[in-house]
């Protein structure tokens, strides 16, 4: 196990490996694909929570098609609202400025678990390694430590884990590989020791993944392959993510500081 006391040295290593990821062609690729997916005013979102609260990227039927996925035989559409827009004069076809909006009208649209096709670039790959160590129960034993429970199940709409303040609850992915599901928990940890009241979703996950990344590299997993995408995609990209680490950093010691006072690391102490 790595028993490195400055902790500071691993969020470096955190920060570089995001860099090289956010100059790289995986990452404009990742970007192109994803630039393909509308952004969706908050009643919409609130209507696609409604209907499918586990829905992580949606898109229309042809959409779909152009991202080289069809929708699966029998699947239910998720049903939003668009704008019906009218253009002010024949000879203006081309100046969207010229267009009008005169009402709304539903239209369906549908999450990737409900379609089949071409894989997506993506830029967080899953861990598939051991958890030789016994990692992920006594994991769960610090989880108890602090008054949650981990429930090992199936989530629907892909989801790796959750965590669930009002319930005391953190659910983690039983399919995924042991690994995966070491780092999915100690993600979840971080949540539920910093975030029982937060107004930034981003700046949560940052947090979270960004102790996690440092956790499991303590414990002897490398989380490298999953925690560069994922902390750049909430980020926004390479100098995003080392402001937001560097704004964060106490945050980040303090909750990893929490989670490895419950393992022996070496004589080391760890740092806060």
């Amino acid at each position: 196990m790595t028993t490195t006391s400055d902790r500071s040295e691993l969020l470096d290593a955190l920060t570089e490996g995001i860099s090289k990821l956010t100059t790289s062609d995986e990452w404009q690729r990742y970007l192109d694909c994803q630039s393909r997916f509308y952004h969706y005013s908050s009643n919409n979102v609130m209507l696609i929570l409604t209907q499918r609260h586990e829905a992580t990227q949606i898109a229309g039927f042809n959409a779909w098609k152009k991202l080289g996925r069809f929708v699966k035989k029998g699947e239910k559409a998720i049903w939003i609202v668009a704008p019906m827009r009218y253009k002010v004069a024949d000879d203006q076809k081309n100046d969207d400025e010229q267009q009008v909006i005169r009402g709304f009208k539903w239209v369906p649209v549908f999450d990737i678990s409900s379609t089949d096709g071409e894989e997506l670039p993506r830029v967080c790959h899953k861990l598939a390694g051991d958890d030789p160590n016994g990692l992920f129960d006594r994991l769960t034993a610090v989880a108890d430590s602090i008054g949650f429970h981990v429930e090992n199940v199936e989530i629907p709409g892909g989801a790796n884990g959750d965590c669930t303040y009002s319930e005391k609850r953190i659910r983690v992915e039983v399919t995924n590989a042991p690994a995966q599901r070491v780092k999915t928990l100690v993600h979840e940890l971080a949540h539920a020791l910093l975030h029982e009241n937060f107004k930034d979703r981003a700046l949560a996950e940052l947090e979270a993944e960004s102790t996690a990344f440092i956790v499991c590299k303590v414990l002897g997993i490398d989380s490298s392959d999953y925690s560069f995408g994922y902390v750049a995609n909430w980020a926004g990209g390479g100098e995003q993510a080392t402001a937001g680490i560097t704004a964060s950093c106490q945050n980040i010691q303090k909750a990893a500081a929490t989670i490895l006072g419950h393992f022996e690391v070496g004589d080391q102490e760890v740092a806060a």
